[in-house]
């Protein structure tokens, strides 16, 4: 393709406003770790907000819907739909847990919650783990979907893609830290909604389309319409609603969507003003995740079953394109070259944005667990603020490093989504009730880890019989088997570890009895302290606001195929839904 210069001025554009942005908050950022890892914890929940849907949006994640759709339907989107049960579970009973906590990182919680040398061990490896292995693999994933649409679009080479994003992204996030890449999420979500929505508008209008009554009545397009799977087919129903609405959610560990919050997530509910604008803020983050992006996206994987019905098409449209990256996800960027002068460099804009947002927020995510809780943690205590924030934008050039080398490895971004789903299933659970049972403790969590590891290895190389659903819940049921008998059969975190947690967290009471009579009789914790809130008010308002996003998800999805009974069936679901909310909000803190 030949970009016109207006494409060539809009792309420009961004990245001198992106630099900007970095460049105006360098300054301040550099003061302290605190102001570089959580902008000084005087975040307001809609910048807050913004910037984790920011970061979800990625560039990776429509190419992952286009696999999904193409592959089995608008309903194959149940596979990270489910997650909206984790996400409003951590709204309205996690939310301000971890802004109560006043930790730095998720991590600094396991030193916080547990006790011994393997509450040590386990901050100190999670913080390699997570803030390296994993948080490389999940940035290898985006970058894929940045070399996939750069090939298409700009012409340009996996190497040549990987060296312009690292750079650029790398200078902006590490001198501006956690408030560079807030306000420059907030720039970016407005750029890629607006290059979303126009893109598609235009894309479902070409000629080779014929309009949105042509497409969604198009032969190729009507079986892929459903939104729920056909309930009289178990082959279909089963993998694609009733283990992700049955197991998944709470289950697996998914970046984004860790059951009880946490990683990048909890890094944005620490840095809040105060709980109030920690639970608002992740509220706003799955309603518009879940209910607001999605549908542009839908329909230019829709639309791509009419001009590529099938992988061989794209591969011929696309000779340049190397073999091994022509997968059903490929038909995203395929559809956006399409885009005339003016709106493709608004549209490629949109796509950098997604990509440069989502690494940008892992690098400093990343980089955090590097600093504080294993640099400053077992390295180098002593160490200055200037050097704690020097580190860290050491190890953010090293972990871009690190993700554009793997990402030159993967090929498309479904398998890249299994591997971690399988990587984390099984350790949901233990995530949920390490904040309601004193029995949780830190060799429990030390397994769960070590067993979904090893799962998922052996089912990458010997799985291959397997269906994805079967992997999946074999490495549940193991993993969870496992934890809780060593919850159960070894030494409790010590007594006066969990003490002070329930001090300091308030978490509800009915699992941590034991540990209530216990600071109750050396005078530590009082009848006041048994005010945690109410769980069952709380657990209502997460079923309320389930209903609510999911009706507005379906209600926009009904309205856009003319069927306005269900469209206004669903709107009306929402406003009574949200209304209840509204009405029980103030019994929630």
């Amino acid at each position: 393709m030949h970009l016109a210069t207006i494409d060539w001025v809009i792309i420009a554009l961004f990245f001198i406003l992106t630099m900007a942005i970095g460049l105006l908050v360098s300054k301040k950022a550099g003061s302290s770790s605190s102001e570089y890892f959580l902008g000084g914890r005087s975040m307001p929940w809609w910048l807050l907000g913004i910037s984790m849907v920011a970061t979800t949006f990625s560039a990776d994640t429509p190419n992952l819907v286009t696999d999904l759709v193409r592959t089995n339907g608008v309903a194959g989107n149940w596979a990270w739909w489910a997650f909206l049960l984790t996400g409003m579970l951590t709204v309205f009973v996690y939310a301000k847990l971890w802004r109560r906590s006043g930790i730095t990182t998720d991590l600094e919680f396991y030193e916080m919650r547990y006790s011994g040398p393997e509450a040590r061990f386990l901050r100190g490896f999670r913080a390699l783990y997570l803030g390296v292995f994993f948080n490389v693999m999940i940035m290898a994933t985006v970058m894929l979907a940045g070399i996939k649409i750069g090939g298409i679009l700009l012409g340009l080479s996996a190497t040549e893609i990987v060296v312009y994003v690292s750079v650029i992204t790398v200078i902006y996030s590490s001198i501006g830290g956690f408030k560079g890449v807030i306000y420059t999420d907030f720039f970016q979500f407005a750029i890629a909604m607006i290059g979303m929505v126009w893109g598609a508008i235009y894309i479902v209008n070409m000629p080779e389309i014929g309009g949105l009554e042509a497409l969604l009545t198009h032969p190729n397009v009507q079986p892929k319409l459903n939104i729920f799977p056909d309930f009289n087919n178990m082959d279909v129903l089963v993998p694609l609603l009733i283990i992700p609405i049955a197991v998944q959610w709470w289950s697996v560990w998914y970046p984004g969507a860790e059951p009880g919050g946490g990683g990048y997530i909890a890094q944005r509910m620490l840095s809040a003003k105060d709980e109030k604008n920690a639970i608002t803020a992740t509220l706003l983050f799955n309603a518009a995740h879940y209910a607001l992006r999605p549908w542009p996206w839908i329909l230019i994987a829709l639309a791509s079953m009419i001009v590529y019905p099938d992988v061989s098409d794209i591969a011929k449209a696309f000779p340049n394109i190397s073999p091994s990256f022509v997968k059903n996800d490929l038909a995203f960027s395929a559809m956006l070259s399409y885009l005339p002068a003016g709106l493709l460099g608004l549209v490629i804009a949109a796509l950098i944005a997604a990509l440069m947002s989502t690494i940008s927020t892992h690098l400093n995510w990343g980089s955090s667990y590097v600093v504080n809780d294993f640099w400053q943690r077992f390295v180098k205590p002593e160490s200055s603020e200037k050097e704690l924030v020097n580190v860290g934008r050491v190890s953010t050039v090293i972990l871009m490093i690190l993700a554009s080398l793997m990402a030159l490895l993967l090929e498309n971004a479904m398998a890249g989504f299994n591997i971690l789903l399988q990587i984390g299933a099984g350790t949901g659970l233990l995530f949920i009730l390490r904040w309601f049972w004193w029995r949780v403790n830190a060799m429990s969590e030390i397994v769960a880890m070590l067993f979904s590891f090893l799962i998922a290895l052996y089912m990458q190389f010997y799985g291959g019989d397997l269906l994805e659903y079967e992997k999946l819940i074999i490495g549940v049921v193991i993993t969870t088997v496992a934890w809780i008998l060593t919850a159960l059969l070894t030494k409790p975190t010590e007594e006066g570890v969990l003490v002070q947690f329930y001090k300091a967290i308030r978490p509800h009471g009915m699992g941590w009895k034991p540990v209530i009579s216990a600071g109750k009789a050396q005078g530590i914790l009082t009848n006041e302290s048994e005010k945690t809130g109410r769980l069952a008010t709380e657990i209502l308002m997460m079923f309320l606001g389930c209903v609510s996003i999911y009706s507005l998800l379906f209600g926009t999805g009904y309205f856009i195929y003319g069927n306005m009974m269900l469209c206004s069936i669903f709107c009306v679901l929402t406003v009574v839904t949200a209304y209840l909310m509204k009405k029980f909000w103030s019994q929630i803190g």
